[in-house]
């Protein structure tokens, strides 16, 4: 009886062996199956959650199918040819690399942990900047943002309302500094520039240069691809309209710029077709100059030092001779940096004259997600020398249509009840605006790449006297660390949405929403 019980006990786990050696290849099938019929049909499904589990799978799948038809070839051309010794090794060995050199170049496995705060919430770091100190504000318009997904491009005037983005600006800046009137928040912007550096308590005067940095990081001139990641062309004019016809800056003051990158038609033709912009300067990589554009030309001059990293990198002239810079960037993630918002739009100022180009390519190593929590991030030093900091009288971060990441498209939110997100942030404190640009894009489940270290540079920046890395900030190497940028903090929730001076402390950050109500959050879903 034992003898056949273990004959039957045997052949159970042959059996069972068998099964199990279906297993993946069966599952990787049907994963590979579910993942093309629903993602096809609808693209941006594939950051469901359901899809972003089916997908290694079938990727896995597909790496089996190529490694059965490799060992096959690999058994025929032995067998056809004769091989012996020493050309089998060498072969097995080329197999061995194709198989391993996928997971060797595989992202960092902390980089690829989903985003979690270091810090609990309301636990304000640094100190506040502005008028008002750390206050953010968020306007809300789903009325401006009106694109169907399929009816011509989302930055035509029919799909993104120009009134509706104009009071949007509007708005936030009498809100920012508390004035009745744009006029008279324009004043007060400059005036606390100028006092908080130590000059004449004025406005602006006649002359002094405006340098706008915008993030153009998917343009290269010319058309744009439909559903490309881009700031609204509505929003542009809307901003010249504002220093122009409101602050007073004469048109031939202005320069708008991404010297890593060019500028498209599509706004640089809504610009031009009015006559009051005619002297408004387009500054754009050297190799996408023309055509109205001007080359980007590195001021060797003021170098902007690391204390970790590359060789000193160098500025646009066009930043060095302004006095007042206005960094509009995009509210979006981003594949290697978590997240890119104000401080990782100046990645498109960066000249290295060992590279002979404008790119920010060297920088990447110290700026990572990858990058553990107290370490040294090159943001810090970049963002804080004089000429770019120092230089900043405003920060807005665009969010009208946000992409899915920096090569993505524009995408709706599931934690906007499947709306586009419709919002623009605007800030005098550089920390304060990315930290809550963080905490929305943290909330968003289609938002994947906010992952692994993303804040590690606000808590850098805020504590820059003395960070947690205990790097030396000091980007123009004159003996004198940087102090606190800003100040950081995350909310409380993500349905309340309240941060430390919300709650009454004296400390931390202030946001202040208006606009329409926003969407209670949802949660992505098949």
């Amino acid at each position: 009886m034992g003898h056949y019980g273990g004959l039957g006990v045997g052949g159970g786990e042959a059996r069972r062996r068998r099964g199990l050696r279906w297993a993946f290849p069966v599952a990787g099938l049907l994963a590979l199956v579910w993942f093309l019929v629903r993602v096809i049909p609808k693209p941006s499904r594939a950051a469901y959650p359901c899809q972003r589990a089916a997908a290694p799978l079938a990727g896995g799948f597909l790496v089996w199918v190529a490694g059965l038809a490799g060992a096959h070839w690999l058994r025929r051309e032995v067998l056809a040819r004769g091989w012996r010794g020493g050309a089998v090794a060498a072969i097995l060995a080329c197999a061995l690399y194709l198989v391993w050199l996928p997971l060797g170049i595989a992202p960092d496995a902390a980089a690829q942990e989903a985003f979690t705060p270091s810090e609990p919430p309301n636990q304000p770091l640094g100190v506040g900047k502005g008028i008002h100190p750390g206050r953010v504000v968020w306007v809300y318009e789903p009325e401006a943002t009106r694109w169907d997904g399929k009816t011509g491009n989302w930055w035509d005037d029919a799909n993104t309302d120009p009134k509706a983005v104009a009071a949007m600006l509007s708005e936030a800046l009498r809100t920012l500094t508390g004035e009745k009137t744009d006029r008279a928040a324009w004043e007060a912007l400059f005036r606390h520039f100028n006092r908080t550096h130590g000059l004449a308590d004025a406005g602006y005067r006649k002359g002094e240069k405006v340098a706008v940095k915008i993030n153009a990081n998917q343009d290269r001139g010319g058309e744009w691809k439909p559903g490309a990641g881009m700031h609204s062309p509505q929003l542009i004019v809307a901003l010249l309209e504002q220093l122009v016809k409101t602050a007073g800056v004469p048109a031939d003051a202005i320069t708008i710029y991404d010297a890593s990158r060019g500028i498209g038609d599509p706004i640089y033709q809504k610009v031009r077709a009015r006559p009051e912009f005619q002297t408004v300067r387009f500054v754009v990589h050297p190799k996408m100059a023309g055509n109205g554009r001007l080359a980007a030309e590195p001021d060797l001059e003021n170098p902007v030092h690391f204390a970790e990293g590359p060789s000193p990198a160098y500025l646009p002239k066009a930043v060095t001779e302004a006095k007042y810079l206005i960094n509009l960037g995009l509210l979006r993630a981003h594949t290697l940096f978590g997240i890119t918002l104000s401080a990782k739009n100046h990645f498109g100022s960066t000249y290295f004259s060992e590279k002979g180009t404008w790119t920010p390519a060297p920088l990447h190593a110290t700026g990572s997600r990858s990058r553990p929590m107290g370490s040294y991030n090159c943001l810090v030093d970049l963002n804080g020398h004089r000429h770019v900091g120092g230089k900043t009288l405003l920060y807005l971060l665009e969010g009208l249509y946000v992409a899915e990441h920096q090569g993505g498209s524009v995408m709706r939110f599931a934690s906007f009840g499947d709306r586009w997100t419709a919002s623009l942030l605007v800030s005098q404190d550089p920390v304060a605006i990315d930290s809550v640009g963080l905490d929305i894009l943290r909330a968003e489940p289609r938002a994947t790449e906010v992952r692994g270290s993303a804040d590690n540079y606000l808590h850098e920046a805020a504590l820059a006297e003395k960070p947690p890395s205990g790097a030396l900030y000091d980007p123009e190497r004159d003996g004198t660390r940087l102090s606190s940028l800003g100040v950081h903090e995350h909310w409380n929730n993500a349905k309340e949405r309240k941060y430390s001076r919300n709650l009454g402390r004296k400390e931390g950050i202030e946001l202040i929403v208006t606009g329409k109500p926003l969407p209670f959050p949802a949660s992505a879903s098949d």
